[in-house]
This record gives C-alpha cells, sequence and structure tokens, in this order.
C-alpha cells in the first residue's frame, strides 16, 4: 500500500527515487515493484530523460486500488471519529498540524544525520 501511494502521488517514478522516499534498499523496491507488476497495479515504462532506465507507473487496477485504500482509510477515521465531541475534534485540528510536523522534523534530522 504503501509503494503504491507513493507512485501515486506522481505521475512516474524511478525504482531508485521510491526507495529514497522510502527509505529502504533499492533491492526491496524492486521486489515489491515485481509483485505489484505482476498484480497488474503498476508498469515500467521508459525514462523520457535517460532511456536506459524505467519509470513506475500506476494502471488504472492500482489507481483503482489506491482510491479504495483512501476510500476505507476515509471511512475508518470517520467511524473513529464519530463519537468524539467537538471539543476534541477541536483539539485534534489544533494538534495535528504539530505531530505532522514534528514527524518531519524528526525524519530530515535522521537524513541529515545519514547523510
Amino acid at each position: 500500500m504503501t509503494l503504491l501511494r507513493q507512485i501515486a502521488g506522481s505521475e512516474s517514478l524511478r525504482p531508485s527515487e521510491l526507495a529514497v522516499r522510502l527509505g529502504v534498499e533499492g533491492s526491496h523496491v524492486t521486489r515489491q515493484v515485481q509483485q505489484l507488476q505482476r498484480a497488474g497495479f503498476v508498469t515500467r515504462i521508459p525514462d523520457p530523460d535517460d532511456h536506459r532506465a524505467q519509470r513506475i507507473q500506476l494502471t488504472p487496477a492500482g489507481q483503482d486500488a489506491v482510491d479504495r485504500i483512501r476510500e476505507a482509510s476515509y471511512r475508518g477515521m470517520q467511524m473513529a471519529l464519530a463519537r468524539w465531541s467537538p471539543q476534541d475534534l477541536h483539539q485534534l485540528a489544533t494538534l495535528f498540524p504539530r505531530l505532522v510536523d514534528d514527524f518531519t522534523t524528526r525524519a530530515a534530522d535522521e537524513e541529515d544525520a545519514g547523510a
């Protein structure tokens, strides 16, 4: 799912770009892409900037899978928050950007430390 979501956020990506975004080894991405390709969710296309390289893009079936995942996530979030009070929802909405910022900062710090 994570790989599909990353690909869905771009027109197409090189496997090496996917590996960097996910913080994993290239071989891991290669295996996952092969599985997704066999399932019909992604396809490989020539890289217009380097004809020796390939890019990965979603197929219509892959886009449908991403859409279904997003919808299920949305419904799950709605159900989880259905009994929350307006005050609790407001507090969540206030604190959530801070959480995202803290995660982003930590990821950047870890990336800088590894560089």
